[in-house]
């Protein structure tokens, strides 16, 4: 569930530039900060399904993406840091903003009509698997490996697995499928673009971060009235699922994953990819009712296995 401006390619919630100065260590130890971040996650789909069970899925994404906003503003405030300056930079913010914000949260919110979040959360976890394919094309400094491509490779025939192509896709809602896979598309191809524009920025990944989710948030505010109409109630859970989405799932998370990438780096922040899917199907099983065939999980710890090898760094010569 990225919402981070990246600029690496291989996890779902990449790590953000690093600022000039490092943070404070916190007092709580990384560990149980990145079990927070998973359980933060993989709840993360359980409540997208719960949020358009009374509201339309753009005005899901709005409501997320606001309240994703507020956190981080406050976190400016409290750390005095400004938004970013420059008339390009806000230029590739933009871009950066629907492509890992306002589209795959839209996109996961419409495939959470027909597809349970368990199948939802799986879809997400497909996508070290696109930036892997996406970076050995667009960026030269990504060299395919053997270990690589087997794990490519393997990947996707954990997706085959996951959707039951033996038996023609069976008892599958295709739209919304592939609504979750495109979702999960995007991200890479976010961080692929943000790689080539932002990386070198002078800005502070909190700053870049920010300026990212709100022009985010301004894209839906523009979008949403002329797709939905206003709701003729107000569903109080489905609000809270949304607030909780957009507050835990969307801001403070952000500031969580930096706080550990700062601690202990990218390759141990990014772990956190495999967590996801593991409480995403175990959430919509036990508090939504969501069933399983036995293909899902065993497909989805195939993915997770070939999505593991496609992070194996090749060795370095000499």
């Amino acid at each position: 569930m990225s919402s981070v401006t990246a600029t690496t390619t291989t996890a779902p919630d990449p790590a953000g530039s690093a600022p000039a100065s490092a943070p404070a260590r916190p007092r709580l130890d990384w560990r149980l900060r990145f079990a927070a971040l998973s359980l933060i996650w993989g709840f993360s789909f359980l409540l997208i399904k719960v949020g358009t069970q009374g509201y339309a899925p753009f005005q899901v994404t709005l409501g997320r993406l606001a309240f994703g906003t507020a956190v981080l503003a406050v976190a400016m405030a409290v750390r005095r840091e400004g938004l970013p300056r420059g008339a390009r930079t806000w230029m590739h913010l933009a871009v950066a903003g629907f492509l890992l914000n306002a589209l795959p949260f839209s996109l996961f919110a419409f495939a959470e009509l027909t597809i349970p979040s368990t199948l939802a959360g799986i879809c997400n976890a497909t996508s070290p698997l696109w930036g892997m394919a996406l970076s050995l094309v667009a960026l030269r400094e990504d060299r395919p490996t053997r270990v690589r491509v087997a794990g490519l490779g393997l990947g996707f025939l954990g997706v085959l697995t996951v959707l039951g192509a033996w038996q023609g896709f069976h008892g599958l809602d295709a739209r919304g499928t592939a609504l979750a896979l495109l979702a999960s598309l995007s991200y890479p191809v976010g961080w692929i673009y943000v790689r080539r524009t932002l990386a070198g920025s002078s800005a502070s990944h909190l700053s870049l971060t920010g300026g990212q989710l709100l022009l985010a948030t301004v894209q839906l505010a523009v979008v949403t009235p002329l797709f939905t109409s206003a709701p003729s109630s107000l569903a109080v859970g489905p609000l809270l699922a949304i607030a909780a989405l957009g507050t835990l799932g969307t801001g403070l998370a952000v500031l969580v994953q930096y706080g550990i990438v700062a601690e202990v780096g990218p390759t141990t922040g990014q772990m956190v990819t495999y967590f996801v899917p593991v409480i995403a199907a175990a959430a919509g099983i036990l508090l939504l009712g969501e069933t399983l065939t036995w293909s899902t999980p065993v497909g989805a710890a195939v993915v997770l296995a070939g999505a593991a090898l496609t992070q194996v760094k090749p060795k370095r010569a000499g």
